[in-house]
């Protein structure tokens, strides 16, 4: 029972990052102002929206595929990481009267990224020279 949990959760994870990551692609492809406004806060338009937009792309697609998971939460972890200090250093966390709703996915695909990075942590962990299987 306890198995069929963890899978839900982790699905359930797997599906919070996704979709908020994918849902953010929209506005960076389509440079929707608010996306053009970040990022040209950032120093980083066009370059980095698109650039930022692909890694979320990548990041989301492995996170979805279970042989990949691991590497996908690595990606969101560093990227949402990336986010998060910008909000907190430039941005603010109100960006555009936004109420802190980007800065609260960016926390939300941190947090799920990084409890299935701890998750599936083995599928990186087995890639490390002279490691033929990591028990944790």
């Amino acid at each position: 029972m306890i198995i069929k949990w963890n899978k839900i959760i982790q699905w359930g994870l797997r599906l919070i990052a996704a979709i908020i990551m994918l849902q953010t692609l929209l506005f960076k492809f389509t440079a929707a102002p608010e996306s053009v406004y970040i990022f040209s806060r950032l120093g980083m338009e066009p370059w980095g929206r698109i650039g930022i937009g692909v890694m979320e792309l990548i990041a989301s697609v492995l996170i979805l595929w279970p042989k990949t998971t691991g590497f996908g939460a690595l990606l969101g972890v560093g990227l949402m990481g990336g986010a998060l200090y910008f909000h907190l250093t430039r941005l603010g966390i109100v960006v555009q009267n936004d109420s802190g709703e980007l800065f609260i996915y960016a926390l939300l695909v941190f947090v799920s990224s990084l409890i299935l990075l701890i998750a599936y942590r083995r599928q990186i962990l087995n890639l490390l020279p002279g490691n033929k299987t990591v028990r944790l």
